[in-house]
């Protein structure tokens, strides 16, 4: 049997389970254990294995929260062979690197997607490039959003972007409530391609950059690009693998 390394939320479901699953497995620390087992929501999920990635081992979702679409299912049968049975879906962050009027330069991974957000009453400013070719001189809306296909049917599909297949190697880039260009609707890039996006005026229209479960707030310039030299290894069920969540998204209506 593989050695297990349980972490879990706070929240009142992810104790519960905590305490069922205790008393009945062996908690090996993470250096000695070969999968990590995670027992909370989607969120807890994105940062802890942002938080222990470097270790190198997978990870397994148990779903404590709401939607629960990079974790599985509880059963209360054995989670060694639960996990014995599971594929794994290798997953590559986004690589964000930002700049504030500050001039402090931060550096984030998200698995999700880096969304700039306005901070004030005023519609943001927004000058977009890929690679060294502008392709938007002044966006003009509450934002604009960078999903991954992993994060293509959370906020991204929420503001009408494509869903991304997982194994697309795309990119969407979706804007927030866009003004100007009004019917400018995003676009599909390649995952090899880099997006800077700029703040035309930092001074008078602030915005915040948001990485997943990160914030930072007075952005002039953001850098993003997908980081292929960082894996993250999920474990999913054959009946609830990633793939599958989001062909289902697909055909929801």
């Amino acid at each position: 049997m593989k050695k297990l390394n349980f972490i879990f939320d706070n929240t009142k479901k992810a104790k519960a389970l905590k305490k069922k699953i205790l008393s009945n497995y062996k908690n090996y620390s993470i250096k000695k254990s070969e999968i990590i087992v995670i027992g909370g929501g989607d969120g807890f999920m994105l940062k802890t294995i942002k938080k222990f990635y470097k270790i190198n081992k997978p990870f397994y979702g148990i779903n404590c929260g709401s939607i629960g679409f990079l974790l599985n299912k509880y059963v209360s049968k054995d989670i060694h062979t639960k996990i014995n049975r599971a594929k794994v879906t290798t997953i590559y962050p986004l690589q964000i690197n930002t700049i504030n009027k500050s001039r402090k330069t931060k550096s984030f991974l998200a698995v999700n997607e880096l969304s700039l957000l306005r901070q004030s009453k005023q519609t943001a400013f927004l000058k977009l490039k890929i690679n060294q070719k502008v392709l938007i001189k002044k966006l003009i809306g509450d934002g604009i959003l960078l999903s991954t296909p992993a994060g293509s049917t959370a906020y991204n599909l929420s503001v009408n972007g494509p869903i991304l297949s997982l194994n697309s190697k795309k990119l969407a880039i979706t804007p927030i409530s866009p003004f100007r260009p009004r019917r400018w609707s995003g676009r599909i890039i390649s995952d090899k391609n880099v997006v800077y996006i700029s703040n035309l005026d930092p001074k008078k229209r602030p915005v915040a950059a948001v990485a997943d479960n990160n914030e930072i707030r007075n952005i002039i310039s953001v850098k993003v690009k997908i980081n292929k030299k960082i894996k993250f290894k999920l474990l999913f069920n054959s009946s609830e693998s990633l793939f599958k969540k989001i062909k289902s998204e697909q055909i929801r209506r």
